[in-house]
């Protein structure tokens, strides 16, 4: 059976390859912060919601809305699927106590603890098929409903029945029936194991009645070597048959093993959901766009991270970049511009992973990789200085880049004078807008923003922070012309007392 609840089509990889850049897309956008959140204590939880937050841009439409039909009927029906997820993990951790696999080598050994964990296996498809007849009618969704017609359908009482069967009779609690031939040498040849004769109903005809005739012998109790040779044969005899009971049992765990897999996503999506309710910040199922399409338009987005630090809900912000394929964000200093360009990175991955997003409303079109180009402090391991060092990660972000993808850029270039940062910001921006590339860039060089806005560029959205006349951030981003100040004077009476600096 397909769990399917993660692709309409096909299972789903818990360990993608990474990228190059994506320790730089982890740090930038505390990317930790949101899997913690999601994961609360369990870590296999964590690996999988990073792993399908990381291997988000490589979903398409389809994928898309596959996960957000099943997130629905997780939202709904909570309870449900942490109970199949503790089932799924139950499952395994009782495994482990039956499987020795790697240090079983006989057939008769191997077959023993397979039919053991085949039996485990049965009780426990038992009560998942219950589960899909007491609350399957609750899921609407195609994931949901496809996993639990085929639970209740090929898990019938018949079936089952005839598994149990079969494993009694793997017990061969009667001995084991094998036929051989005659091989070169004389030696035997062609063992297999033969269905065991079926013994008569009626104690008195077997008591009387007259068997086929048969030739046996007997071993002494102290014969070692003709006990040996003995199990020698019946392994050669059931080999076959613990082959086939011990890949049953593979497959039987595999599906279990994707089960928790998939439902360990959506298991984080509830723990994060749950944990934005109790701080009052609101999420949505966002609606995503066609590649290209140059969509993205929002309503209440803000920082997911930056609402589990502070433990409440921070200020959203809204925009309507639809159309646009660059917004250049400026404004004052600690205005909310960093705050907002990661809402928007993790808003992006989180649609394409198939989550909702922390905003009141989201819309984007799909991006095809996204990267990020984040300002860093110097330290003892750089091998040169810091634009040297910007400039040899934007050259490893060119390399991977593709069209169709999103470029998140805060404070890039500014290690140099204004002049020459804004002129080197202002080169490989147009040359990533020629190529179908989609750039949010938070920025200080009035040289670089102001010269877009002058050129009056119908292909760019600016968004400034808001301050007040007293200082006062509201940490508001609004549509605005780029000012030649970030008012830093503001933080430093902040600190330092007003017009110390004078």
């Amino acid at each position: 059976m397909n769990v399917a609840l993660m692709h309409p089509d096909r299972n789903f990889d818990a360990k993608p390859p990474l990228a190059p850049h994506t320790p730089d897309l982890v740090q930038d956008l505390a990317l930790d912060t949101l899997v913690q959140a999601m994961a609360g204590d369990d870590k296999f939880v964590a690996e999988v919601a990073r792993a399908a937050l990381l291997g988000a841009p490589a979903n398409d439409s389809a994928t898309i809305v596959h996960r957000q039909q099943v997130l629905a009927d997780c939202l709904a029906q909570p309870a449900v699927v942490r109970e199949l997820y503790a089932l799924a993990v139950e499952t395994i951790e009782r495994k482990r106590g039956h499987w020795f696999g790697i240090f079983l080598r006989h057939p008769s050994s191997i077959l023993h603890a397979s039919v053991e964990l085949l039996r485990l296996f049965v009780a426990m498809l038992k009560r998942l098929r219950a589960i899909a007849e007491r609350d399957g009618g609750r899921f609407n969704s195609p994931g949901f409903t496809a996993l639990f017609a085929a639970l209740r359908s090929e898990l019938a009482d018949d079936y089952i029945a005839l598994v149990e069967r079969h494993l009694t009779a793997l017990e061969f609690k009667g001995g084991v029936l094998l036929a051989a031939e005659l091989g070169e040498g004389h030696q035997g040849d062609n063992y297999r194991l033969l269905a065991a004769r079926r013994r008569r109903s009626n104690w008195f005809n077997r008591l009387l009645g007259v068997g086929p005739r048969a030739y046996t012998f007997h071993l002494h109790p102290r014969d070692e070597a003709g006990g040996r040779i003995l199990a020698e044969l019946r392994d050669r005899g059931i080999n076959d048959a613990a082959n086939a009971a011990a890949q049953a049992a593979d497959h039987v765990l595999g599906f279990f093993e994707r089960l928790k897999t998939e439902l360990a996503f959506y298991v984080g999506c509830l723990n994060l959901h749950e944990r934005l309710a109790a701080l009052g910040a609101p999420v949505a199922l966002p609606q995503p766009c066609a590649s290209g399409t140059r969509e993205l338009r929002c309503a209440g987005l803000y920082d997911v991270c930056l609402a589990l630090a502070l433990g409440r809900n921070p200020v959203g912000n809204g925009f309507d970049a639809g159309g646009r394929s660059l917004v250049l964000i400026t404004g004052a200093n600690q205005g909310g511009k960093s705050s907002l360009l990661r809402a928007i990175g993790l808003a992006q991955l989180m649609m394409q992973g198939g989550m909702f997003v922390c905003a009141e409303s989201f819309c984007a079109d799909l991006c095809r990789g996204l990267f990020t180009h984040y300002k860093r402090e110097e330290d003892a391991t750089m091998k040169s200085g810091k634009l040297d060092e910007e400039l040899s990660r934007m050259s490893g972000i060119v390399d991977a880049l593709r069209p169709g993808s999103m470029v998140l850029f805060n404070e890039s270039f500014a290690a140099t004078n204004e002049r020459e940062g804004s002129e080197i910001a202002r080169q490989i921006v147009r040359a990533l807008l020629a190529t179908g590339v989609k750039v949010i860039f938070v920025t200080h060089l009035f040289d670089f923003a102001h010269r877009f806005w002058e050129e009056n560029a119908d292909n760019a959205l600016f968004l400034r922070a808001e301050r007040q006349e007293n200082g006062q951030r509201t940490f508001k981003l609004l549509p605005g012309e780029p000012l030649e100040t970030s008012f830093g004077a503001d933080l430093y009476d902040e600190v330092f007392g007003e017009q110390q600096w004078k």
